[in-house]
């Protein structure tokens, strides 16, 4: 029999679980993220393999959820210096590349940008001539001082050619050692903000290749050699490792979609609340039909505008190592937290910190720690903060429910034991078994996905045959990021008629989804532990 790993890093700990081919739990930790990362991965996997007798040869695939992208960005480290091409002069030099981005980010991976002759309209029509010359120029110049290139064309979701010709000049110019990120293949219509998801793709490429190795050195470290290495993607799906080479921007916001599969597959349910507490954040997130809400809404990442698919959360400061401040009239709570240094810092645990996982110790919602040491805070107070607390997830929950009816919320993560039994505007609460390893199954037992946006015209095609070649293409992106071809079906696909344009334009979305295993059988989880 051979077993899968599954790893979520998150802000306080890394998760981990090993399950079998039949998804039967066999080992389940949760040790402290260290300040590289690697380390507490590297942790995570020994303490596996010790607990669970399995042999290090048995592990077939490792799944990755990390929050290693996400941070490079947040905190301007491990970026790529880049090169921007966009493909739509004159049309678009009114508003140039980098337009309305934060100085600090923009200096942490500038090298130059261009704006050159090419381009479509919506139908496929040529706005211009492609100006390969100073396609060729650029990459010439540039030459040694970039690791990425991003190439953004005008209406490239609708025709991509002059992004792939750009792509064939550049890499004859810089070689192929340089990552060529292409907007069409990862953000939808609207220009500026598919130039910033590509931009900011490129710029992850260092970053990516550090995360991936890392992961590879961790599994190696614990004699893990041949094992097939997946990464989560942001909307609850896995993609290869190459193919988070060449996308890492779509490992972003990954852990709560991680959170909200894994919450799915324990309790059998596909429409839901999912409230995820963490050490430092807690994240609410919606399922629908077995997978994470998509959000309809421009994206803000690092302080940029973006249109890339991202997941439907709202994440705020609350977990167990929030900082709990002036009890009584001048209660504050966070929205920092000591994160991984809760087990050191807490007062529950010898430490001088107040935090969010001492009060539900002194109220006796919690059973961690030493109760004596809380003992002496006046009760009073404690339960003023612990009504905060509860208020504040409630007043979340409201904001993500669609109606005003109670609905079912499925609290997860090593956090939730924070949260009472009872929430206003929750018809259920409920707490599955491995609540607190969710994010670690969730990331174990996704599958894998590909999705496409595009404008299609109508003047020359049926409906029916746009409806086919948007799936098909949905279908091919799947297989890339690594489903089995014959297992992939389409889950979702939305059409939007654009009354705006003429032609009879139409907006196709479709959403394939594929498994990685043959054998995958998804079965209740029995947890052998």
């Amino acid at each position: 029999m051979t077993y899968r790993i599954g790893i979520d890093v998150g802000g306080t700990h890394t998760d981990a679980v090993i399950l079998d081919e039949q998804n039967v739990l066999h080992a389940k930790t949760k040790v402290a993220t260290t300040e590289d990362v690697g380390g507490g991965i590297q942790e995570a996997i020994r303490v596996l393999l010790a607990e669970s007798g399995i042999q290090p040869a048995q592990i077939a695939s490792a799944m990755l959820g990390t929050t290693h992208c996400t941070n490079a960005i947040v905190e301007r480290k491990r970026l790529s210096k880049i090169g921007v091409i966009r493909i739509g002069a004159p049309a678009t030099d009114a508003i140039p590349p980098y337009s309305d981005w934060p100085q600090d980010l923009l200096e942490a991976i500038f090298v130059g940008s261009t704006i050159v002759h090419g381009g479509h309209e919506y139908t496929g029509q040529r706005l211009s001539r492609l100006d390969e010359e100073e396609i060729r120029r650029m990459g010439a110049q540039w030459r040694g001082k970039v690791k990425a290139v991003a190439v953004t064309s005008v209406f490239s979701p609708v025709d991509a050619s002059d992004e792939l010709r750009a792509k064939q000049l550049l890499q004859e110019e810089l070689g192929a050692e340089v990552a060529i990120s292409l907007s069409h293949e990862i953000g939808n219509i609207g220009l500026l903000e598919r130039e910033n998801a590509t931009i900011l793709n490129a710029s992850l490429t260092e970053a990516a290749q550090q995360m991936v190795s890392g992961f590879q050195q961790s599994l190696s470290a614990n004699g893990i050699e041949n094992a097939h290495i997946y990464l989560s993607q942001n909307d609850g799906t896995l993609m290869t490792a190459e193919y988070a080479r060449r996308f890492p921007v779509l490992t972003i916001a990954s852990g709560p979609t991680n959170s909200v599969r894994g919450a799915s597959f324990l309790c059998g349910i596909e429409d839901a609340l999912v409230v995820d507490v963490g050490g430092t954040t807690t994240d609410i997130g919606v399922l629908t039909k077995g997978f994470p809400r998509e959000s309809s809404l421009v994206a803000q990442i690092g302080g940029v505008r973006t249109n890339f698919r991202m997941p439907d959360l709202l994440s705020f400061g609350l977990g167990g190592g929030t900082r709990i401040r002036g009890l009584g009239a001048e209660l504050q709570v966070g929205p920092d937290s000591v994160g991984y240094r809760l087990s050191k810092e807490g007062l529950i645990f010898g430490g001088e910190v107040l935090t969010a996982s001492d009060i539900a110790v002194a109220v006796g919602q919690a059973q961690i720690g030493d109760a004596q040491k809380v003992a002496h805070l006046p009760a009073e107070d404690v339960q003023l903060v612990f009504q905060k607390m509860t208020v504040m997830v409630e007043e979340a929950i409201d904001r993500m429910k669609t109606s005003a009816e109670p609905v079912p919320a499925i609290l997860v993560g090593g956090g939730s034991i924070l949260l009472p039994d009872q929430l206003q505007g929750v018809s259920e609460v409920i707490r599955p078994e491995n609540y607190e390893v969710a994010n670690a199954i969730g990331v174990t037992i996704a599958q894998v996905s590909g999705q496409i946006d595009r404008i299609y015209a109508n003047e020359t095609r049926t409906r029916e045959e746009i409806l086919e070649d948007c799936q098909q293409l949905a279908i091919a992106e799947a297989v890339r990021a690594g489903a089995l071809p014959e297992t992939v079906k389409i889950v979702d696909i939305e059409e939007v008629p654009l009354a705006y344009l003429s032609g009879n334009a139409v907006r196709m979305r479709a959403k394939a989804v594929g498994e990685l295993f043959p054998t995958s059988i998804h079965v209740g989880l029995k947890d052998r532990v």
